[in-house]
């Protein structure tokens, strides 16, 4: 059965949102990380590009492996294997601190992502059964620093924040957060004390927080357009490596 989809660059950017250079860049990568080895026993039925491709189709449609199996000429089982042999190898490169790290400023958030597996997710404030996803952003650049596991979505995202491992990484950055982080080192809003409203200057600094806050939930929304954050079936590892891939490639479509 010969499969409809092929990484040329009309059904790479119509599948994917990534232009066919980006997509040649998350190659390169994936190559690098050993995505075409080692060699041992059958050879894959397609080559590392299509492959990559079926990958960043699975993120960006939610479609089944029953549904994109036609699509690569491919079985479901062979579509199952590709993603959970490919899926670690997509996932966005390790943080390294900034030389300017005290110029710069940085954006945390959580955002709750719908998920089937009952041991990652929890009955959230979405009504739905969801995890945590936490995700730093640069405010200059838009694009995502750091993203933590998942975490259930019963949990504050303080109380998420500190066991994410994600304050180790932001030593000397200076990180900006919602009312959600008071009490965790992070630049957060003022609050209105009881019988004490705010005052001039703290409500225009809120103004402003509130201004450049903004980045990080736009960051969402873009990252949102790959299904896969809107209803993930996957189980045990495969929300996080989702989550890391997604963030990947939407610092690819902003970066160039």
């Amino acid at each position: 059965m010969r499969g409809v989809l092929r990484a040329e660059p009309l059904w790479v950017e119509t599948f994917t949102g990534l232009r066919m250079a980006q997509f040649e860049r998350l190659l390169k990568v994936v190559r690098e990380r050993g995505g075409d080895g080692p060699r041992i026993g059958r050879p894959w039925c397609l080559p590392l590009a299509d492959r990559v491709l079926m990958v960043a189709v699975y993120y960006r449609t939610n479609l089944t492996m029953r549904q994109l199996a036609p699509l690569f000429g491919v079985s479901p089982a062979t579509v199952c294997r590709v993603i959970q042999r490919l899926r670690p190898l997509l996932a966005l490169g390790p943080v390294s601190r900034p030389v300017d790290a005290a110029d710069r400023l940085w954006i945390v958030d959580g955002t709750l992502v719908p998920v089937r597996d009952r041991t990652v997710g929890a009955s959230s404030r979405n009504y739905r059964f969801s995890a945590n996803v936490q995700v730093i952003i640069d405010a200059d650049t838009r694009l995502v620093v750091a993203t933590a596991r998942p975490a259930p979505g019963n949990k504050a995202d303080a109380h998420v924040w500190r066991n994410s491992g994600l304050p180790e990484q932001c030593q000397g950055v200076t990180v900006l957060g919602d009312g959600a982080y008071i009490n965790t080192g992070l630049v957060v809003p003022h609050r209105k004390r009881p019988g004490r409203a705010l005052l001039a200057g703290e409500e225009a600094d809120n103004k402003e927080h509130r201004r450049v806050r903004a980045r990080v939930e736009h960051a969402f929304a873009r990252m949102k357009h790959y299904k896969i954050l809107r209803d993930c079936r996957q189980h045990g590892e495969g929300l996080h490596h989702a989550v890391q891939a997604v963030a990947h490639m939407h610092n690819l479509a902003l970066a160039t």
